[in-house]
């Protein structure tokens, strides 16, 4: 098993970075991805492809999107089987009455937050570190 599971260590080593542009979610029901396209995540549902792209991707590729939205990146790497790290976020995000789509890499935990609200997030994820330290 890789990266750390104590919760305690995930939120007192906790930093963040906000990833640069844009992100929407856009779904394709035949999941053909369009040539060019670089998306972020890809994930197969039932009902079609999900994919989490730039939003300038999305327009440029006539795309149908949702939820602009801004990714940060929790700089710790979580094990995937560590109990309670992004509960503990999200229910603190959601004390602000902001909510947040979490996808989980191998290495890191990513966070999509809504537009405008990425500066009240990345306060929030540095008091939940300093808080934990």
């Amino acid at each position: 098993m890789s990266g750390e599971t104590d919760l305690n260590a995930l939120l007192a080593t906790l930093s963040a970075q906000l990833v640069e542009g844009t992100y929407v979610f856009v779904t394709l029901p035949d999941g053909r991805l369009p040539a060019g396209l670089a998306p972020r995540m890809v994930f197969q549902e039932d009902e079609g492809t999900t994919l989490i792209c730039l939003k300038s991707e999305a327009e440029a590729h006539g795309l149908a999107c949702e939820f602009p939205c801004r990714m940060i990146t929790l700089d710790v790497h979580s094990s995937l089987e560590a109990v309670g790290f992004i509960a503990r976020i999200a229910s603190e995000l959601a004390r602000h009455g902001m909510g947040v789509n979490p996808v989980s890499g191998f290495f890191h935990d990513h966070l999509f937050v809504p537009e405008g609200r990425e500066a009240v997030a990345m306060d929030i994820l540095a008091r939940i570190a300093s808080e934990a330290a």
